[in-house]
């Protein structure tokens, strides 16, 4: 199958799953991040062209989640479907170098996340008063892991990335551990940035990708690894990768490639790598409220010590 990239326009932090079902379930964050959006296909290329799409929470006129509504992820959990995103206050407060945004959580108990009702459950307490965005989960050794970007009164910049246990998909049950701070120069340009984690397991180890420095072409990605037997919990059992996994292509011209996620062909024989990025670097105010971030999709390779190799960004491939 042929993919031509973007396969989704004006939709950034994409975020793809695949289901027992059969459909891919897509969630993104939309230009004028006031709402929730779902969608679903039975192939990666129609997701653009789905009628299969449905708003499932609209942002309130007002109060601490009713603006700029960022990044959901759609995860399915014990039989029920969960969005985790982040949320703020209208005033866009300005606060030690960051926006006031905080971690909430909808709910669907229907089979299908199109349909039944999506209930706000409310915010997720990482524990830590300040700046956050950009949960995932995931599950292991039958423990379910939240992992997230945060702003830290201790920690130089505009956000670190966090691990700890939930005893629900909703709450925690341990406390946060710091995984990682911007500290390289490719982390460190236009903001201090860790953030967009995604997590991936292969090979005996569990990979944590993520996202670094300003939004614009300096945006790029980083990699966390632990062996899988080890106590997640303990940062020293984490290593990061000293060097960018994935970043901008001049050539291309695909600028900024980041905050992705991961899925697979149906067949599960490729993995697949899906992120954002735009086709130009001539962004005019403020590249936040530039709607051109544009989600992408393209298969990775296995390095023989068994850590994925991203390659670079590219306008077509073969899946």
């Amino acid at each position: 199958m042929a993919i031509k990239n973007p396969i989704v326009e004006q939709r950034a932090d994409p975020h793809i799953y695949l289901h027992t079902d059969g459909y891919y379930y897509f969630t993104a964050s939309v230009p004028a991040y006031d709402r929730i959006e779902i969608r679903r296909a039975l192939s990666l290329e129609t997701l653009s062209t789905t009628s299969e799409i449905i708003t499932a929470w609209t942002k309130p006129d007002n109060g601490p989640y009713s603006d700029l509504i960022w990044a959901p992820e759609l995860h399915f959990i014990n039989d029920e479907w969960f969005v985790y995103f982040a949320a703020a206050a209208p005033n866009r407060e300005i606060k030690n170098e960051a926006f006031q945004h905080r971690m909430y959580v909808i709910n669907n108990k229907s089979e299908n996340p199109l349909e039944g009702e999506w209930s706000f459950v409310g915010k997720v307490d990482s524990g830590i008063d300040a700046f956050c965005l950009d949960a995932t989960v995931f599950t292991h050794h039958e423990k379910l892991y939240y992992v997230w970007a945060q702003k830290h009164p201790e920690i130089r910049g505009n956000s670190s990335l966090f691990i700890a246990e939930m005893a629900t998909p909703t709450t925690l049950k341990s406390e946060p551990v710091l995984l990682s701070k911007p500290e390289f120069d490719w982390e460190i340009r236009g903001f201090w940035v860790n953030e967009g984690p995604s997590v991936l397991k292969r090979n005996g180890r569990i990979f944590i990708s993520y996202s670094a420095s300003a939004t614009d072409a300096n945006y790029c990605m980083g990699l966390l690894s632990a062996p899988d037997d080890s106590d997640l919990l303990d940062v020293a059992n984490w290593s990061k990768n000293p060097v960018p996994v994935f970043q901008t292509n001049w050539e291309k011209h695909i600028f900024g490639p980041g905050h992705n996620s991961f899925t697979q062909t149906k067949d599960g024989k490729q993995d697949l790598l899906v992120y954002h990025a735009r086709n130009y670097t001539e962004i005019e105010g403020d590249p936040l409220w530039d709607p051109n971030r544009h989600t992408c999709i393209q298969p990775f390779q296995w390095n023989s010590d068994g850590f994925p190799v991203f390659g670079e960004p590219v306008l077509t491939c073969c899946i």
